[in-house]
């Protein structure tokens, strides 16, 4: 099969939102319930390839392409994680959906960490991979402020941002072991860069400390916090730190497996998103026990 040939079996729409056009991919079961993906900063909907061929034959699929990138409307201002839960609540609205797995990695993974603080009548279980609640390091800050200052001089994606995307998102194992993994992530090239430029600013370096936040999410909401061994922009205890502030969180670690989690090592994801509804199918009110898993190896 074609790594393109999944894309015949999903409809693209574009729906209106508080933050312009947003470009969706939606299928698998239509009456099944439904799963919604929203990608990382610099990736679109295409991210998530593995995770729709693995639940489209038991769950409606809906795929974001984030402000900016793919196919949605180019971002010319600074935006915020509210104002990303409150655009998703309205492709919700459009298609029809009153409450949604969400599942996303990285700028997703923290919408997934948000939206159900702001919107918990819409969230039937909220899945972040590859995340944080915290305010970015001057490393981050520095790193990130030099990108989006390079990208926003240009009217194309300068090849220079797949090198950057490499060296961000693989971790020692894809590397050297995953070089499909590695040609992917040139899908970066697809993008705006002063579109990126935004987003970078917006999302990575103008994050804000999310943990209070996280803190009023209803225990009655299930949450997996999945974090990657390898992941050199959100580390381990990172990511352990925002799902602690989750009450009721299930935290997981997957070993030898970088920043794009979903897309590097999506056998592990999968599983690990299949054990974690099997064993909440139910939201329980009452319930304030945290799960902690580490390891799974590859």
């Amino acid at each position: 099969m074609s790594p393109t040939d999944w894309l015949n079996d999903v409809t693209e729409k574009l729906i209106p939102t508080s933050l312009g056009l947003l470009n969706v991919r939606v299928g698998g079961q239509t009456d099944g319930p439904a799963m919604v993906f929203w990608p990382s900063l610099m990736m679109d909907g295409t991210m998530w390839r593995f995770q729709y061929q693995h639940f489209a034959p038991t769950h409606r699929v809906v795929l974001v392409d984030s402000p900016g990138h793919g196919r949605s409307d180019a971002l010319r201002r600074i935006i915020d994680l509210k104002e990303c839960a409150d655009a998703l609540a309205e492709v919700l609205d459009a298609l029809g959906i009153d409450r949604c797995v969400l599942v996303g990695n990285s700028w997703g993974g923290m919408l997934a960490g948000v939206f159900p603080a702001y919107h918990p009548e819409r969230t039937a279980a909220a899945i972040g991979i590859n995340c944080t609640a915290s305010l970015p390091t001057t490393f981050e800050s520095v790193w990130a402020t030099g990108l989006t200052a390079y990208l926003a001089m240009h009217a194309r994606m300068p090849r220079l941002a797949a090198r950057a995307a490499r060296s961000a998102f693989a971790g020692p194992t894809a590397q050297t072991e995953n070089p499909e993994f590695l040609e992917y992530i040139d899908v970066v090239l697809d993008n705006d860069p002063k579109s990126v430029a935004w987003a970078l600013r917006s999302i990575l370096i103008g994050r804000r400390d999310e943990h209070r936040l996280l803190a009023t999410i209803p225990a009655g909401i299930p949450v997996l916090i999945i974090a990657g061994e390898e992941d050199s922009q959100f580390p381990v205890h990172a990511v352990r730190r925002m799902a602690d502030a989750i009450k009721g969180s299930t935290f997981r670690v997957l070993l030898h497996t970088g920043h794009l989690a979903a897309r590097e090592n999506p056998d592990e994801v999968n599983t690990a998103i299949d054990a974690f509804l099997a064993a909440r199918p139910v939201a329980r009110p009452d319930d304030d026990t945290r799960e902690s898993e580490e390891g799974g190896e590859r």
